[in-house]
């Protein structure tokens, strides 16, 4: 019932910026906390960031510094600004939200870095 709908992904040069945004489709109950993870092509997917209703952001080492995670708590809307991306950022990125006791992802948004 409930979908998470990315956007914003698309081609850009390194050291350039991007903002990602994540809405949910249907009526998710309780949503606890909301997080981007990645997944570059042959590799296993990985945690970006997430961000609680209630406590303090969390990133990845690799990401700290570069990019920042901030929600809409209204509207259950989680966005993930990238800045001073690398080649190596190029990526699906998927979104991610958790109630109680239920897992959502997104279909993912494709991040490609390249000159």
């Amino acid at each position: 019932q409930v979908q998470l709908v990315e956007s914003g992904g698309g081609l850009v040069q390194p050291g350039g910026s991007l903002r990602l945004s994540c809405a949910p489709s249907g009526s998710p109950f309780s949503i606890t906390v909301m997080a981007w993870f990645r997944q570059v092509t042959g590799k296993q997917r990985e945690f970006v960031a997430s961000i609680p209703n209630v406590g303090s952001t969390n990133y990845a080492e690799s990401v700290k510094g570069r990019i920042t995670i901030s929600r809409d708590n209204t509207k259950n809307t989680v966005y993930l600004q990238m800045n001073s991306l690398r080649p190596e950022d190029t990526a699906v990125d998927y979104c991610y939200a958790a109630t109680l006791n239920t897992i959502y992802w997104g279909q993912g948004t494709q991040v490609t870095v390249s000159s």
